[in-house]
């Protein structure tokens, strides 16, 4: 998933839903003059990601707060990248909480949604009716320039990919692709 953000060294970058900070780590060591944000609603998995990531947090670097996605805190300057792994189902009113992040990104930004059902039975029917859920949602949000990618686990991994066309963030403007 991170490798489909394509992170430079300079962006500044967010994942909501870090889970133990795993991509985390990887996006700091992409975003090497940059600054990578993270927020998980669960107080547990902000321990376990900043034991994960004490270096890069202590290097100023690394940054994780505990606030789920309706209640995201400021985070000063517009992100170039955000990340969101298996959580986008969770969040209550998930366009909503799209456009939220849509306002967040700069002109331009990049967003990676990924999702892996993991129902009893799931299967490549399952992962590929999760990634139209995924693009209606960007679309919806007013993400435009989407691509789709499957993840080839088991069960698959659809990843959408999209980027923020607007300086409208509340879903004026730019074009669907």
């Amino acid at each position: 998933m991170v490798s489909l953000l394509d992170v430079r060294p300079a962006d500044r970058v967010l994942e909501v839903g870090f889970g133990p900070g795993l991509a985390i780590t990887e996006l700091a060591r992409l975003a090497t003059r940059g600054h990578v944000h993270g927020s998980d609603h669960s107080e547990v998995m902000v321990r376990r990601a900043s034991r994960h990531n004490a270096d890069a947090i202590r290097a100023g670097r690394v940054e994780l707060v505990r606030a789920p996605a309706e209640r995201l805190p400021a985070f000063g300057e517009p992100f170039d990248a955000v990340l969101a792994v298996n959580t986008v189902g969770f969040w209550p009113d998930p366009a909503e909480r799209l456009r939220d992040l849509r306002c967040l990104l700069r002109p331009g930004g990049r967003i990676a949604l990924a999702s892996q059902p993991r129902c009893p039975g799931a299967a490549r029917a399952t992962t590929a009716r999760a990634a139209v859920e995924l693009q209606d949602l960007r679309a919806e949000a007013g993400f435009a320039g989407f691509r789709t990618e499957t993840l080839p686990l088991d069960p698959p991994v659809a990843c959408v990919v999209a980027v923020n066309p607007a300086l409208d963030p509340r879903g004026q403007g730019g074009q669907d692709g």
